[in-house]
């Protein structure tokens, strides 16, 4: 299916009313804060340097290996990993040590978040300290209360399913009263099968798509479309 194709799908159900929900869960990367900030390539380029170092190879080739990783075990981390045994905090700390300025604070956000009635729970394939400089950077973090990371959910990424169950339990979470917001479609999917309302927030990167492409529309575990999580929040009724 072609971008053009996706732009221009509608909501597969009706906006639920703010009151109906007792968990907003979003995801951070590319989904709480735009795309266009394009934070998540600098993050990118360090994974390349770190694979660079540790195998001993150049630039192009280390990205190869590590869209490779990225392919075959959902994020770069866990194929690392699994394949080399590589220390997982070591590389958490390299990958993550970017430059914010490019986050900007959004007053129009937090404000939208405020009208959020319920909890609020960032479920993220990246790591605490930074989850928390980011929210801190965009002026939000006082709305959630807590985050679960790549650590929590013992390094297995989105969308494998025991993260999900795993979250599930340790907030006690009611899924069919959660709504789960995220930039990976495929990562919608387990979401959806545990009974969540589901929001892709959608931008121009391949994986973005990854998942929907053959459907030809919006497949049914995905309930929600929009560009801009701000915009979708607007959107809701009173």
């Amino acid at each position: 299916m072609t971008e053009v194709t996706l732009r221009q799908a509608s909501d597969n159900q009706p906006l639920p009313r703010r009151e109906a929900v007792e968990v907003w869960l979003f995801d951070l990367d590319n989904t709480l804060y735009p795309a266009a900030c394009n934070l998540f390539p600098q993050v990118e380029r360090r994974m390349g340097e770190f694979i660079c170092k540790h195998f001993g190879v150049d630039l192009p080739e280390a990205k190869v290996v590590q869209k490779r990783l990225f392919r075959e075990y959902g994020t770069t981390l866990r194929g690392l990993m699994s394949e080399q045994g590589i220390d997982a905090q070591e590389f958490l700390d390299f990958v993550h040590d970017v430059d914010l300025s490019v986050i900007r604070k959004s007053p129009e956000l937090d404000e939208a978040l405020k009208q959020l009635p319920g909890r609020k729970l960032i479920f993220t394939n990246a790591d605490l300290p930074y989850s928390e400089r980011v929210l801190e950077r965009m002026g939000v973090a006082h709305h959630f209360e807590d985050i679960f990371d790549i650590v929590a959910s013992q390094y297995l990424p989105k969308p494998q399913p025991e993260p999900y169950d795993m979250l599930i339990e340790r907030f006690a979470i009611d899924p069919e009263k959660t709504i789960f917001f995220e930039d990976a479609a495929q990562n919608l999917k387990p979401a959806h099968a545990r009974g969540m309302r589901t929001v892709w927030i959608e931008h121009d990167s391949p994986w973005s798509r990854r998942g929907v492409e053959e459907e030809g529309q919006l497949p049914p575990w995905v309930h929600h479309h929009d560009h801009d999580l701000l915009t979708w929040l607007q959107r809701l009724p009173d």
